[in-house]
Order: C-alpha cells, then structure tokens, then sequence
C-alpha cells in the first residue's frame, strides 16, 4: 500500500489512500527535517483527542501536516498529484517505547557493571581485550551501544609470595580489568524525542480530511490481518495441516473459514453491545478479576466457558445429567451476545433425549 506504484495509480484513478510510510520512499533527508522542524518550533502541533469510555477527553497523539508534489509514469503517461505528509507522534506509543529504552539501558548498565564483581562463581578478567569483548556482546544485545559511554582500566596489584619448599621469595602482580559505565544523556535523550513518531500518506486535501480526524478514523479501522493471524496459530492452528489429499486441504481451509467467521462475529457483536451500553466487562482476566474492558476479544469470551461440563450417570432404573450453573460473568456474556441462558440449560434437554 506504502509503494510509490501503488499511490500512484490511486491518485490516477481518483482513489483516496491513507496509510503510514516506512523510512525507504522518503527523500534523503526529509524525516530529520520533519522532527527538527517541531523541534526548533517551526511548526506547531495539532493536538488529536479522543473521549475515553469515562466521558473525559484524552489527548491520545500530536502532529502536523506539509505538502509534496509527486509525479510517476503510470501506464506509460506520466501522473502528478499532490501528497500530504502527516508527521504524527503517538502519545502512549512514545511513553511506552520511552520506558522500554531506559529499562534495556539499565539492565545493560547492571550487566556490565556486574563484570567487576570479585569473589566464589564470578569471572575475573585480567585483560582488557577479553573484558571488551564481554561488555560489546553485553551491549549489543540489549541494542544501547549508542547510549553508553564506557572506560576500560588495567589494574596491578603487587602481591608478596613467600619462600615455600627452595623456591624463594618473590614479589608477583595480581592483574585484574575493570569497566567504567555511564549513561549519555545527551544521545539518550536525543533517542527519547524520536520515539512515537510516524509519517503517513494521503492525497486527501485537509478541507475533506482533518488531521485529526485522519488519526482517529486510521485508529477504529478494521484489521483484517488479525483475524487471518488466528488461522496461523491458535485457536485454529491452519498450520501444520497433516492431511494428503488435495480435496481434504480445501475442505480444512473452507471449515476453518467458517468458524474464523464465526469467531469475529462473536467479537464485533460483544464489542458493539457494549459500545452501546457504555459499560465494561470485568472478569475475563485470570489473576485480576476486576480488570475491566470494553474490547473483549473472542478468544477470552470462549474462555470464560471453559469449566462447564455436563455430568451424565447411568443406572440400571434412572440416568442422571448434571450441568454446571452459568456464573454471573458467564450469564452477562450471553446477555451480551444476544443469546438467552435458555440457550445452554437446554443441553439438558438434548441430551436426555433417546437417540
């Protein structure tokens, strides 16, 4: 969608496109210019908010927006159009990668410093090489190698050894390499203002569409990408397929179709309920029962059924079945879904009926 192809033959075709830009179809030059523009305060920011479920505005991204010409040949005639670059910074985006950043730099930093510890179980280096090459992989594994500044030290240590069985007394140096570390401030903090932004694309004019309402509408789309994921792994495990026939691979596929529809029918329909209402579900988390949302996904709704059973023994006068009662969480999903509890008590019913 981000090819310069692609945008290309929209803009010939009258098609709006909106979409993020990686760092490659960019000018030389052009995102260093976008950030320092914001940062020497050329540009001002235009704040994107959005109502929390509370009723409170929060401010959830920031950004501007600037003109490019474009121009590609499309279908052997060349086409030019006008691009608008929006160059956003996603609020929790930008804390989130902030703390992740400080945490690796100060686990590296832990690491390192560790390396001069003396004493039972610790390595001890007695030369400086070998140290380097412990504190490069060090840091080169948490990705800090720029944010670190680093001092290596030689040390000897006379030690006296006394005469024992003819060998005589004699004076030997106890060698040990040790590493200084410090954070560089300025290189972290220069990391820290580059994190949360991104550009996207358009070639929508701002009069039909806002910067805000750019950012928003690109939060509440539809991915349909994660609803394929669930066919790659867990719930439906479309892979590895041990099946040899050509039509037991279609018919795999088709059946796994059908429930990967029903699975996203479930979520929009618990999503949308809830919307409506304006409340949460609370509940669906193991280990923290009062965690609330208004995003349930289908997999955590199915899982709130997983301890139902149904109890069925066998006398030689009388059968007896047994059902789990449904659970308030497990009644308010159903409520939810649209689906009376009718739904699950009459398992009994089926069940006791004669084949």
């Amino acid at each position: 969608m981000a090819s310069r192809d692609t945008r290309a033959l929209l803009a010939a075709q009258d098609e709006v496109a909106w979409c993020p830009l990686p760092a490659v179809p960019l000018a030389e030059g052009e995102w260093a210019n976008a950030l320092e523009a914001v940062w020497n305060g050329a540009q001002a920011l235009s704040p994107v908010v959005r109502e929390r479920h509370d009723g409170k505005p929060e401010l959830i991204a920031e950004g501007y927006d600037y003109r490019v010409p474009m121009s590609l040949a499309v279908a052997g005639a060349l086409q030019s159009w006008t691009e608008r670059r929006v160059v956003v910074r996603s609020v929790r985006q930008a804390q989130a990668s902030e703390r992740a950043l400080r945490a690796r730099v100060a686990k590296a930093m832990a690491a390192v410093e560790a390396l001069n510890q003396c004493g039972r179980g610790k390595k001890r280096f007695e030369e400086v090489s070998a140290l380097r090459q412990t504190v490069v992989t060090i840091v080169q594994r948490y990705g800090v190698e720029e944010f670190l500044w680093l001092r290596y030290r030689q040390h000897a240590t006379p030690r006296v050894v006394r005469a024992y069985r003819g060998r005589p007394a004699r004076i030997e140096e106890d060698r040990q390499a040790t590493v200084e570390v410090r954070v560089d401030e300025v290189a972290l903090e220069a990391a820290v203002r580059r994190l949360g932004w991104r550009v996207y694309s358009t070639n929508q004019p701002r009069e039909q569409l806002s910067l805000e309402q750019a950012v928003l509408a690109y939060r509440s789309e539809y991915l349909v990408e994660r609803s394929l994921g669930r066919l790659k792994g867990c719930p439906l495990s479309l892979t590895p397929m041990y099946v040899q026939r050509d039509d037991h691979a279609t018919g795999l596929i088709r059946l796994l179709s059908l429930a990967l529809r029903v699975l996203t029918l479930l979520e929009f329909v618990g999503r949308r309920r809830l919307a409506v209402e304006g409340t949460q579900l609370a509940g669906l988390y193991a280990g923290n029962a009062k965690r609330e949302t208004a995003r349930p996904t289908a997999e955590r709704l199915l899982e709130a059924f997983q301890d139902i059973t149904l109890t069925v023994i066998e006398g030689p006068q009388q059968t007896y079945r047994h059902l789990t009662a449904l659970s308030p969480l497990q009644q308010r999903i159903l409520e939810i879904l649209g689906f009376s509890s009718e739904v699950y008590t009459k398992l009994l019913t089926v069940f006791s009926e004669p084949p």
